[in-house]
């Protein structure tokens, strides 16, 4: 995509918004999967303009997903996320409101953060509850047989690394002498819990809840007054609660401390009629699921993911290849602390 093919896609969307013409698009550092860009509108406005990785070896609807999610949080009533305003599915794009703030810092992940996090999760799980007019979410998961295959299946895919990406060789070691050992030693461990407590793995999950996915504080702005808008729905739809609250204690970018764990839990459980069966998904599969974000980190080292991150991040491979290895190392060191 060429200087001028961003400013056009955004004045072809903005007429179809019904919004001012584009001034001038100013792209945005910071994204994992897609590109992003600022517009500046004739009236003084602003908005942003989004397009999508899209590649056939990773068929997920990210544009789509993001949309439908917007689409239903608006209808619901939720205010602090971005209104969408149009899209072209052609064109992978999509052009959404624009909302002022900055990112959150790590240390600023306080109890007042987190319990707005739970409240945005409770007002788009809000009656008239309507999770399953959304697709299901991206790797969702509707029983812990499932969870457990989907953390399995990224596992496994490490196995098959670039072996001409920087430091492959390297990564390579961390994952068959630590990464491996460690998700058999979970796994076991979760199924040995559950046959305990009485959970039949392979029982489907109810209920569903509609789920941000990829949800956390790195995909929140906090404004002026300290009121914080939550964005990046790519990955949304419905799913296993305790999937949503598992990915939010593990997103590596801006962690929240373990401490919070319980007090989310709770301002959760009655909202969407969590069951001691859900709670019990939701302590238990935690480590997995740190598992499955260090696996995350290393897709730096498979085809698509460093395909997917080169689209949205044109620094060098080289750099970020030592990045995500010394990110892997601590992360994996928090499983089985």
């Amino acid at each position: 995509m060429n200087e001028a093919q961003p400013l056009d896609l955004a004045g072809r969307l903005a007429a179809l918004a019904g919004e001012a013409r584009p001034q001038s698009a100013e792209l945005l550092a910071g994204g994992k999967n897609n590109r992003v860009w600022r517009v500046r509108l004739a009236d003084g406005g602003d908005a942003i303009l989004k397009q999508y990785y899209s590649d056939p070896r990773d068929p997920r609807d990210r544009l789509g997903a993001e949309w439908n999610f917007l689409t239903y949080a608006k209808a619901h009533g939720v205010a602090n996320v971005p209104a969408p305003l149009a899209c072209d599915r052609a064109s992978h794009a999509g052009l959404y409101e624009f909302v002022a703030g900055r990112r959150l810092r790590p240390g600023e992940v306080d109890a007042r953060a987190v319990a707005a996090a739970s409240d945005f999760i409770v007002a788009i799980n809000a009656p008239p509850r309507e999770p399953l007019s959304l697709a299901p979410g991206s790797e969702a998961c509707f029983s812990v047989t499932d969870h457990l295959a989907t953390v399995g299946r990224r596992v496994a895919r490490l196995a098959e690394l670039d072996t001409s990406a920087p430091h492959a060789g390297e990564a390579a070691e961390l994952v068959s002498a630590n990464l491996a050992p460690m998700w058999e030693i979970v796994r076991a461990r979760i199924l040995t819990e559950a046959a305990s407590v009485g959970i039949d793995v392979g029982n489907a999950i109810a209920p569903v809840c509609v789920s941000p996915s990829d949800f956390g504080f790195h995909n929140a702005l906090a404004g002026n007054g300290g009121a914080i808008t939550f964005i990046d729905f790519e990955y949304a739809g419905h799913d296993d609660p305790a999937k949503l609250v598992c990915d939010f204690f593990c997103q590596p970018e801006v962690p929240v401390a373990i401490d919070h764990f319980e007090p989310f839990l709770a301002a959760l459980g009655a909202p969407l009629e969590l069951a001691e069966a859900d709670l019990w998904r939701c302590r238990a599969l935690l480590a997995a699921y740190r598992i499955k974000w260090v696996c995350i980190i290393l897709n730096e080292f498979l085809d698509v993911g460093a395909s997917r991150r080169a689209f949205a991040d044109t620094s060098d491979r080289a750099e970020r290849a030592a990045r995500q290895i010394e990110r892997a190392r601590r992360h994996l060191a928090l499983v089985l602390p």
